[in-house]
């Protein structure tokens, strides 16, 4: 389970996005959180048998913007390394 952020609505974005990287081998962690901007480090996974299946750091954006305009839209941006 990725760190929390005391900020409900945004822990449970992050769990969802842990739990779409971590079925390939992946994880996040939160490098900072502050006003309104998210910055978070992604170490991808690997699988040999569907690299394809493996999500790149920016589709981890695409994802975890598109689910934090609905769950967390104070969270006005995103930055993932």
């Amino acid at each position: 389970m990725v760190a929390g952020t005391s900020d409900p609505r945004l822990d449970f974005v992050l769990n969802q996005i842990e739990t779409m990287v971590a079925s390939e081998g992946g994880s996040i962690e939160v490098a900072s959180y502050d006003d309104g901007f998210l910055k978070l480090k992604y170490t991808p996974g690997v699988n040999e048998e569907c690299p394809e299946c493996v999500p790149t750091h920016q589709q981890v954006r695409h994802f975890l913007a598109a689910s934090l305009k609905v769950h967390a839209p104070y969270v006005e941006d995103v930055e993932v390394v």
